[in-house]
């Protein structure tokens, strides 16, 4: 299995630079699992093509505002940070540019002094690690000045950071938004309740390796980025009642299925409640433990997305659809629209 094998040719016109409004008046694809058969609607149909005894399982993590701009307190010049990972008390793993800037015991302000940092160690992949000090709440100073970390393919400014979090998230840690769920408004998870359609959370703090492009020509040598879950006991004790009473378990976006089938994989094919990491690499062969369904958007060539995608629906289906959607002008990435594999 290589690389080329999931390549597919996407005009960069038909790559999203800004989300649609209303959030679920976004294009929808649906795709029979079984006969890679496909029909063409928009998201708010969605309330119509699921069925009364299934269950949505979401990601309710949410996106730090982790794109700093500032300056050296010792002579003014411009550096960005974006921050990766927490390490302690305001204490982060951080990308910077430009890195020559940023040696140990260099100092930086942002926010014209409201946030400083302090470079504390250089790792062996150039990532810093920095101390920050503030006056008051962190978060509440990162929430006002920091950016979303756009991914590199969205060149125009978000005037909106609320339309890069979905309207249900809460658990604040991710360097990306699980962008699957950025196409329900809290009308329709209402509208979904009330047809008997139940929603379930877990938590699964996308890291910056999402957009980590595979290298290797050889799919199975790609190492994959390790990232921070939550599985609760309430999400278990769902998908266990939907399955019970012959419902599906469909995950909204790659997060929720990769945390779903991480757990899976580590008990046995049995979900257990946990908290840890996984790093979990999903491609064609790979047998599904939980998952019936999955809504996800439309991924970049090559990357370990569509092939996870491919995993579900099978790899000539996958690229079949993907072949459909560029003719038919859908939006793709992070801000375009959605598909529904049932």
């Amino acid at each position: 299995m290589k690389k080329s094998d999931f390549y597919y040719n996407l005009p960069e016109s038909l790559i999203a630079q800004t989300p649609v409004t209303p959030r679920d008046h976004s294009r929808l694809m649906l795709v029979d699992k079984e006969t890679g058969a496909i029909s063409h609607r928009h998201f708010y149909n969605l309330c119509d093509i699921l069925q009364k005894g299934d269950l949505l399982v979401m990601n309710d993590s949410r996106v730090l505002p982790a794109r700093l701009y500032g300056e050296k307190i010792e002579n003014g010049t411009f550096i960005e940070f974006l921050l990766l990972e927490q390490k302690g008390d305001q204490c982060w793993e951080i990308i910077c540019r430009p890195g020559k800037k940023a040696k140990v015991g260099t100092r930086f302000s942002f926010g014209d002094g409201k946030l400083i940092a302090e470079v504390m160690e250089v790792k062996p992949d150039g990532n810093r690690i920095v101390q920050f000090q503030c006056d008051g709440n962190f978060y509440t100073v990162l929430d006002e000045i920091g950016q979303m970390p756009l991914p590199p393919y969205i060149t125009k400014k978000l005037e909106d950071k609320e339309r890069y979090q979905t309207v249900y998230s809460r658990e604040l840690g991710s360097a990306a938004a699980p962008t699957a769920g950025l196409h329900f408004t809290k009308e329709m998870l209402q509208t979904l309740q009330e047809k008997g359609i139940d929603t379930a959370f877990v938590t699964l703090h996308v890291g910056l390796g999402t957009f980590r492009p595979v290298k290797e020509d050889d799919v199975l040598q790609h190492k994959m980025h390790s990232e921070h879950y939550h599985l609760p006991q309430e999400t278990v004790d769902k998908i266990l009642q939907t399955k019970r009473n012959g419902g599906r378990v469909i995950a909204v976006g790659t997060t929720s299925c990769r945390t779903l089938e991480a757990v899976a994989t580590m008990h046995d094919g049995v979900l257990e409640a946990s908290d840890g990491y996984t790093d979990i690499f999903i491609y064609p062969g790979y047998q599904f433990k939980v998952l019936d369904g999955l809504i996800t958007n439309f991924h970049l060539p090559e990357s370990t997305l569509i092939m996870l995608v491919s995993a579900l629906l099978g790899y000539e289906k996958t690229m079949h659809a993907y072949e459909v959607a560029v003719q038919e002008q859908y939006r793709f990435f992070s801000f375009g629209d959605a598909m529904c594999i049932l």
